[in-house]
């Protein structure tokens, strides 16, 4: 909606009523804040920069494969996401994976196991993102994707969003903030120094990951699982390993590798470009197998950078892993709580409770 039109969606009637909500950051935790929100009658409107909902568990459609070029799977501890996990198998868009992984070095490769069940999107990580934003959206959130936040403005009916276009949003009475702490500094500023103080003292570590893609099967390595789906890798580059066509759903595509490389690393590495990124990482997943093995010819290669992948160790976090601010703005995310998909689960969770309990109001039942 810009400055120039009404301030109504044809869906949800009138944004200016006073349990508007607006979430910037349509990844996990603004997904599940959202949520919780509308399913308390809340009207929410959901904005994102890229083209639709996913943030770091978002998928990448090459010509021949998807990869999943964030989280590759993750684990459940806490209650209230193991509910939802259970929500996520009903719905398919989840499967358990993997349960072949390895420990891998120039010296060898061992069997690894940690005790913890995992699980990953199916066919594709962002299938998660993408139920969670359907179902939201038929509940009568809003999700305006492609939409970069640039600025807030607080005007006497309550908060209004700029957009890099020009375009303006609201008014919103609650606004939720769960884009990494260097780009929600840029918003709250002006307006609320204990939140610009908190985005300042949160600092994020970046990541590069990179693909490729074979026109064959990688090479069967001497004592290992043919069928093995991931590896954590002992090399001054690359840190984890992941095979994308041992994922559910994902079978009967080619085979092709994520390649999340060391944080150390990618912080060293950071401005060079892609391609050359791409390559060393590859070079480094050709130092861990055996020189004598041929390697299948690659059709497809690349890297992405991440700036801000995930909160830097021992950061001193808030207690409640979200946090609420002045005149109705908010703090969420998994800087704001732990690196996990758990962790910007529960932070955009535990924030809507608290501002649903602030307000009054109550989540109804599923």
């Amino acid at each position: 909606m810009s400055a120039n039109h009404s301030h109504t969606d044809p869906h949800t009637g009138p944004l200016t009523d006073a349990s508007s909500v607006a979430v910037i950051g349509a990844g996990i935790a603004g997904l599940a804040c959202t949520n919780v929100l509308t399913q308390a009658g809340q009207r929410v409107a959901l904005f994102d920069k890229a083209r639709g909902a996913g943030g770091r568990m978002s998928s990448k459609r090459r010509p021949d494969a998807t990869v999943d070029l964030g989280a590759q799977a993750f684990t459940v501890r806490d209650d209230d996401f193991a509910a939802e996990v259970e929500r996520w198998r009903g719905a398919g868009c989840i499967a358990e994976w993997p349960n072949a992984v390895y420990q891998a070095s120039p010296s060898g490769w061992q069997p690894y196991h940690d005790g913890q069940t995992r699980y990953t999107g199916a066919p594709r990580m962002s299938a998660i993102t993408r139920h969670l934003a359907e179902t939201l959206t038929a509940q009568g959130a809003i999700l305006y994707s492609a939409t970069r936040i640039t600025a807030l403005t607080k005007t006497a009916d309550g908060w209004e969003l700029s957009c890099q276009n020009g375009d303006v949003f609201g008014p919103y009475t609650q606004v939720v903030i769960t884009a990494p702490p260097p780009q929600a500094e840029s918003l709250v500023q002006p307006w609320d120094n204990t939140l610009s103080s908190l985005c300042k003292h949160l600092p994020q570590q970046s990541c590069w990951a990179g693909w490729a893609v074979f026109e064959t099967p990688l090479p069967t390595l001497p004592g290992v699982a043919p069928d093995w789906q991931m590896a954590r890798a002992q090399h001054p580059a690359l840190r984890l390993i992941s095979r994308n066509a041992t994922k559910p759903g994902r079978e009967t595509e080619p085979e092709s590798v994520s390649l999340i490389a060391q944080l150390d690393w990618s912080a060293a590495h950071l401005e060079e470009q892609s391609d050359a990124v791409a390559q060393q990482l590859f070079d480094a997943l050709k130092s861990l197998f055996p020189a004598l093995l041929a390697f299948p010819r690659v059709s497809d290669i690349g890297a992405h950078r991440w700036r801000y992948s995930q909160p830097a160790e021992d950061v001193d976090m808030p207690t409640e892993g979200f946090a609420i601010g002045r005149d109705g703005l908010a703090l969420c995310g998994d800087s704001l709580r732990g690196g996990r998909v758990e962790d910007a689960w529960l932070s955009g969770y535990t924030l809507a409770q608290a501002l649903l309990e602030e307000r009054g109001s109550t989540v109804s039942p599923r």
